[in-house]
Formats: structure tokens, sequence, C-alpha cells
């Protein structure tokens, strides 16, 4: 019996250090058939020209339109039954797609397989970065199994599923894969294991980290309103309470000026945030050892700051505005039927151009 033709999606927006890579890696695994198809998202740098001399399908967008937007352009172009998407700032391990497929063909109950990242970052450009790094991979090993979200970054989904869910919606440019995740895992489980791995090259200075986890923790909010609990995976409810007293011990640090016993405030609620994911610290100890993990502490302190922060503003602006809380009604072509894949497409039109 034949194997099913995979369809490796890459959409890109100005990731023109670690496209190279990323295609690379997809080109080399070990998995036979297989397509590779790169969606350039109208960036500014050299990534079109980098993904162009890989001798790979190269479509581009007509103008910026988001991730949700190239992953839709990939798929409309796809011939393959299985659809692996792939970020361009992530690098499979050769055995990748090998291992997802090995997945959805043993278990067709399952919507979508979700790998994890590694340990240790695609391109290690700062310590800020390998702490992130870590954080995520303790963040996914946490989540194997099934989940009620997307890693939309390292997936696999049968065509027969995507063409039954739908495809993102073109409306979210960001927090896409959680509205996905959500409408998949109604009908479908969605698995994480850690055997599809891959590397990813992440933030490496610690503002723009805690600006963009400030800013998806925010837009997340609606979500969280409409099904009232948590979701299945690394959004623990012990988890969450870490991140929301890391802010309280931000929040109650000018207390401080009223004594020295005040200082007591602030301190207890910074052990709690690091209690609320104790085994994560423990890991990254074993792993790095004592000074790594106090940079690690910190910089775990400013990420779960910003998370909090963002979901605290989120739930004003949900208070405050309909059209906030109506973020993620559906507004757009339900499963089955036609939806423009990028701007200004029409049916029939062929998405993108090839290169």
């Amino acid at each position: 019996m034949p194997r099913p033709l995979v369809s490796v999606v890459i959409p890109n927006y100005n990731y023109g250090n670690s496209i190279g890579l990323c295609i690379d890696a997809a080109l080399q695994q070990t998995y036979d058939p297989l397509e590779v198809i790169v969606v350039d998202d109208h960036s500014t740098d050299d990534s079109l020209r980098i993904a162009r001399r890989r001798g790979v399908t190269v479509l581009q967008t007509p103008r910026n339109s988001g991730v949700a937007v190239a992953r839709n352009t990939g798929a409309a172009a796809a011939r393959g039954e299985i659809l692996f998407f792939v970020d361009s700032d992530v690098a499979l391990r050769p055995d990748a797609v090998e291992k997802a497929v090995e997945e959805l063909l043993a278990h067709p109950e399952y919507g979508a397989v979700c790998g994890i990242y590694e340990d240790e970052p695609l391109i290690r450009d700062s310590i800020v970065e390998e702490c992130r790094v870590l954080q995520a991979y303790c963040w996914r090993m946490d989540s194997l199994g099934t989940v009620s979200f997307l890693f939309s970054s390292l997936t696999a989904i049968p065509r027969r599923v995507f063409q039954e869910i739908g495809p993102f919606n073109p409306l979210l440019r960001q927090t896409e894969e959680v509205d996905y995740g959500q409408r998949m895992s109604a009908h479908y489980q969605i698995m994480v294991t850690p055997h599809v791995l891959g590397r990813h090259d992440d933030d490496e200075k610690l503002l723009p980290l805690v600006r963009k986890l400030f800013r998806r923790a925010r837009l997340r909010v609606p979500l969280f309103a409409r099904r009232r609990r948590f979701a299945k995976g690394f959004e623990t409810a012990s988890r969450s309470m870490g991140a929301m007293a890391a802010l309280g011990a931000v929040v109650s640090l000018p207390l401080a000026l009223s004594g020295p016993a005040w200082l007591l405030v602030p301190v207890a609620l910074a052990g709690l945030s690091v209690a609320g994911d104790l085994s994560m610290y423990r890991y990254v100890l074993n792993r790095r050892g004592w000074r790594f993990l106090v940079v690690f502490t910190s910089v775990a302190f400013s990420t779960n700051v910003a998370i909090s922060a963002g979901i605290a503003v989120g739930a004003v602006h949900w208070l405050v505005s309909g059209r906030f809380r109506r973020m993620y009604a559906p507004q757009w072509p339900a499963a089955g039927e036609q939806v423009l894949t990028a701007p200004e497409q029409r049916p029939g039109q062929t998405p993108g151009m090839t290169a």
C-alpha cells in the first residue's frame, strides 16, 4: 500500500535568519513522498530569495495578511493527504514527519498530531533565548497527550480533517491556533507527542518577548470567557495561579515603603509564583545548574508578569468592548464553504504566486 503524500507547509514573514535552516530540514526528512511549500507573507527581508534558492514551491500572498492566511494559502495549493505545518523559525528533526504520519495512520481518531520544541535553541543568540526555549520545552512536556489547543507551528493534520474543520480564521493575525484548537477539539482528539521534534529560534531579547506574551494573553481573554475553563494542556490551574502571583508580587512591591515587614508580601507572592511551576525549575536546575537557574527564574518571572498583565488588561477590554468580546465569534465561512485564503482572492484564482 503506497504511503500518503505529505505536504510540508511553511508560512514565513521576515525570518531570513532561519528559513534556510527550516527548508533544509524539511527537505532532509526520512519520509517519502513529500512536497515542501513555502508561503511568504510579503516579507521585507531576504526570506523570499533564500527560499527560492532551495528549489521548493514558493508562493507569496498579495500583501502581508497574517500567518492564518499564509497557512490557508499553502493548504489550498498542497496536493498531500496529510498537511504538515511548520513555522519558518523551526527546523524539524529528520524523522519528525515520519513519526507524525505513523501516529496519524495508527489513530484515525486523531485530528492532529503536534510536536514539541527541543530544549536547545535552533540559533543560540542570547541567554534570554536559552531560558525561553527551556520554559517552552517544559510547558510542552507537561502537555503530552490530549490537549484542547493546537501547536500550529509544528503539527500534522489529515487533509480530510482540515477540510471538515475549515481553514484557519483569516481574520485573526494572532491566537489563530488557539481558535483552531477549540474548533477541532470539539470533534477530534489533538495529541501532543515527544516523538515529533524540532528546534525553535525563539526571541533573543526580553522586551520583545514580554510584549509578545502580553499581547497574546490579552487576545485570548474572549476565548477564555467563552469556554469558562482552563484549556487542556499547559494552561493548568497551578501554572495560572503562579503567573497571577508573579503579577501580585510586582503590584504589592510598593507596600515595602510602609515598613520592612511588608516586604514579606511580595516575597511570599514571588515564592508562590515559583511553586506554581516547581517541576520546571527542578528540570532547569538539573539541566543547567544553579547559576543558570538564577537567570532563568528572572526571565520566567518576567514572562509570568507579562502574561498575567495581558489577561488583566484583556479582562477590562472584554468588559468595555462588545467587538472584543465577539472576536472569536463565527464571522466568516464555516467548514465546507468557500473561504478566501488571501485578501482579494476569488474562487478559482491561484492563491499567491509561484516563484
